[in-house]
């Protein structure tokens, strides 16, 4: 298993936009949490950014993650990145 970290932009009004798919994307979070993919996930203070660190077999698997999760299908993400980290402390 390798680690990858996340970058992405949320949607303008992202805070009044989400409010409807919140519980079921924090639901699905949980689960990723419990199962060890999910390492950590939050905004930036201004909810402008998400940031978070995934554990994984290759990068297409957590692209395919974000995919699809509620935020990205209904465009509260509008844009991410994914990249391959080495955790180094």
């Amino acid at each position: 298993m390798a680690r990858f970290v996340l970058w992405g932009i949320y949607c303008a009004n992202a805070l009044e936009k989400r409010t409807p798919f919140r519980e079921e994307h924090l639901n699905r979070l949980a689960t990723l949490k419990e199962n060890g993919t999910l390492i950590t996930l939050g905004p930036t203070t201004s909810s402008s950014h998400v940031f978070g660190i995934f554990e994984g077999n290759s990068i297409e698997e957590i692209r395919d993650l974000i995919k699809d999760d509620i935020y990205w299908k209904k465009r509260i993400w509008t844009d991410i990145e994914v990249y391959p980290w080495t955790q180094a402390f």
